[in-house]
């Protein structure tokens, strides 16, 4: 006979993955173990197999759910009909305010998509894939011409803007909406002053 879901599964199962998050980020994905999992939930190690049947499950489940919602969030986001720099500026401002109590889960991302198998890294990098393939589409619509047969140049401009957002990220964790919001702009602004100009260089040197 099947064991019945309790009512609170998906409760406790959220507070899992945001504990989980944090202990991997803490002690590393590859060294935490399923009984310090359990430990930092306040559940024992048999309940936690309750939810998952490994760590690797647990650990893509993590990633999955961040990394799906983000890109979710980001696709569902209202800027047709916005020019090209309200576009930019309406999507970083929402990254950075999707990054919000999300340290742990972003955190991790590096490591823990390389521990997992091949197929499951696939999906997570999908994931990453129409992130930048999103944002790529709205930088370049900001720059006509000047990523014309260069695709190599249009790639590490969207890279570059999410390092900047993510160094927000690194150094700013406890910023609120106001200060997110503030950076954003700062970003945008950076980006579109300095786009005109690429068309003029010569990446591939």
């Amino acid at each position: 006979m099947a064991r019945t879901i309790a009512k609170d599964y998906d409760q406790k199962r959220g507070r899992i993955l945001k504990t989980a998050a944090r202990v991997f980020a803490r002690d590393g994905c590859t060294r935490a173990s399923m009984s310090q999992l359990a430990a930092a939930c306040g559940i024992s190690k048999a309940n936690i197999y309750h939810y998952y049947d490994s760590k690797e499950a647990l650990l893509y489940d993590i990633l999955d759910t961040y990394l799906s919602s983000l890109r979710d969030r980001l696709a569902a986001l209202e800027i047709e009909g916005l020019p090209p720099a309200g576009k930019l500026r309406a999507i970083l401002e929402d990254i950075l305010l999707a990054y919000e109590g999300m340290d742990h889960e972003h955190q991790i991302q590096t490591e823990g998509i390389a521990a997992l198998p091949p197929e499951k890294q696939e999906v997570l990098r999908d994931y990453q894939r129409d992130m930048v393939k999103l944002l790529s589409g709205i930088i370049e619509e900001n720059a006509p011409g000047a990523f014309d047969g260069d695709p190599s140049k249009l790639q590490a401009a969207t890279m570059s803007v999410f390092g900047m957002l993510n160094w927000f990220y690194m150094w700013n964790r406890s910023a609120d909406a106001e200060a997110r919001r503030s950076y954003a702009a700062l970003v945008a602004h950076l980006t579109l002053e300095g786009l005109p100009g690429l068309g003029a260089l010569d990446f591939r040197r």
